[in-house]
């Protein structure tokens, strides 16, 4: 909304108007103090400013905008709380203040869907002024930009493109050499340029017209055809360096997100489950087969480091623990171990692991020394999952991939969804894998044995 001067305002505006209002109706004694209320809310526009929470691209959408989202939320809930504890004289409960806040971020949430869908609305409409684009050159990046340009979501009105190999394409313009002239005779707002397939000297060119003339000019990079999704260019100065393989988890407050996530949820566990259910699986192994309660196995982490994973002991002391995975109806199998294998209750140790930070609730499963030693030679891209920590339970377990290597498509799809994974990540994404973990647990999954 190029010109929409008063969206900003508008949006902190009603943001400012939920919170009071709900803190109004739900802490009441909130409002007895005029210091709580000046720190709420100067509060809200320290945050938000310092994370840049009101974006003003063509391009941001409330997808491309969620990781401040969840920035927002983490940061203000600890100023939210902080005030209950230090500046209020009203003690209200825990429990009670969590679901006030909850309610304060599904209603600035449930705003911003709205505000997207109405803009998006708007635009498709053609209500919204639209910019005139062009793209000068043609290469295998053209289609890719036209149908975003077609969506009508980011309010471009695509006028055609320019090269010098003639085209019977209804959108061909002619020579990159008329560009110059058509992007003033039809008030062209922003020129896409194809790297690929222009000359130093035309680019240069098309850049002086641009800046003489309040003309925005992008260039879009020779790919090689080495881009991929997860993709980013970052600035070393002022060397423009293109890192193929981002992740999420590359920012450091997402790994201090992931971190406190892995903390809370390991520790809750340990407390609450582990404490009690050690004893009890310790009484029936004894019952059921002789050696020692817990299986510990060397395993490649995080960056190919090597550590312990800890295991409920399932199976009998053999010479193939460490080099064979079990397979269904395996004879080293105990009786009590097919029951805590099924239910995978002998995972739940390794909430020890995550505690001491050498594994996370969610990531790739750690696999034994030497069958990442196989995979690496055998599998493509297999290392590129040992840039995040091995986690309990993961995306590829949850898509039907967990358990024993059967075919090589089961190595090679555990991998793929590894590195989406690592190139989507969000604390969603992780709570959505932990939902169908336990659903797939209670359910009982063919391959768990």
């Amino acid at each position: 909304m190029k010109k929409s001067y008063f969206v900003i305002p508008l949006s902190f505006i009603f943001h400012i108007i939920t919170i009071n209002v709900i803190l109004y109706l739900l802490t009441p004694e909130t409002y007895r103090s005029g210091f709580s209320i000046i720190y709420y809310n100067l509060t809200w526009l320290i945050v938000t400013y310092a994370i840049d929470f009101y974006p003003t691209a063509r391009r941001e959408g409330f997808t491309t905008n969620v990781r401040n989202f969840f920035m927002l939320f983490l940061i203000y809930g600890l100023v939210f709380f902080t005030s209950f504890t230090f500046l209020s004289d009203h003690r209200y409960k825990p429990a009670y203040l969590t679901l006030v806040y909850l309610l304060i971020c599904l209603m600035l949430t449930l705003f911003r869907l709205l505000f997207y869908w109405a803009r998006n609305l708007y635009r498709t409409k053609g209500l919204s002024k639209e910019v005139r684009a062009v793209v000068i050159g043609r290469d295998k990046n053209l289609k890719k930009l036209r149908r975003i340009f077609d969506t009508g979501n980011y309010g471009y009105k695509y006028m055609g493109y320019f090269d010098n190999t003639k085209s019977d394409s209804p959108t061909y313009l002619g020579k990159i050499q008329d560009s110059y002239a058509y992007i003033f005779e039809n008030n062209v707002e922003e020129v896409y340029c194809m790297a690929s397939r222009l000359s130093k000297g035309e680019i240069q060119e098309l850049m002086r017209i641009a800046d003489n003339s309040l003309k925005k000019i992008k260039i879009v990079p020779d790919n090689k055809e080495l881009f991929s999704r997860a993709m980013s260019i970052e600035l070393y100065g002022e060397v423009p360096v293109l890192n193929l393989r981002a992740s999420p988890l590359e920012l450091e407050y997402a790994n201090v997100v992931k971190r406190v996530f892995d903390i809370i949820f390991s520790s809750l566990v340990i407390l609450f489950v582990l404490s009690w259910l050690t004893p009890l699986v310790w009484v029936l192994m004894k019952l059921d087969s002789k050696g020692p309660l817990f299986f510990k196995q060397s395993r490649h982490g995080v960056n190919r480091n090597t550590f312990d994973c800890y295991k409920f002991r399932s199976m009998t002391k053999s010479d193939t623990s460490d080099t064979k995975m079990a397979s269904k109806n395996d004879m080293r199998i105990t009786k009590l171990g097919r029951i805590l294998r099924k239910t995978s209750i002998d995972e739940l140790p390794q909430f020890i692991n995550v505690l001491k930070g050498e594994m996370s609730v969610v990531g790739p499963r750690p696999h034994m020394q030497l069958h990442t030693e196989q995979f690496e030679k055998s599998v493509d891209k297999y290392l590129v999952r040992h840039f995040l920590k091995p986690g309990i339970t993961g995306l590829a377990q949850i898509k039907g991939y967990r358990g024993e290597i059967l075919e090589q498509s089961d190595i090679v799809n555990r991998v793929r969804y590894d590195i989406f994974y690592m190139e989507k990540w969000s604390i969603q994404l992780d709570i959505s894998i932990i939902y169908y973990t336990v659903a797939n647990a209670i359910r009982g999954e063919e391959r768990a044995y």
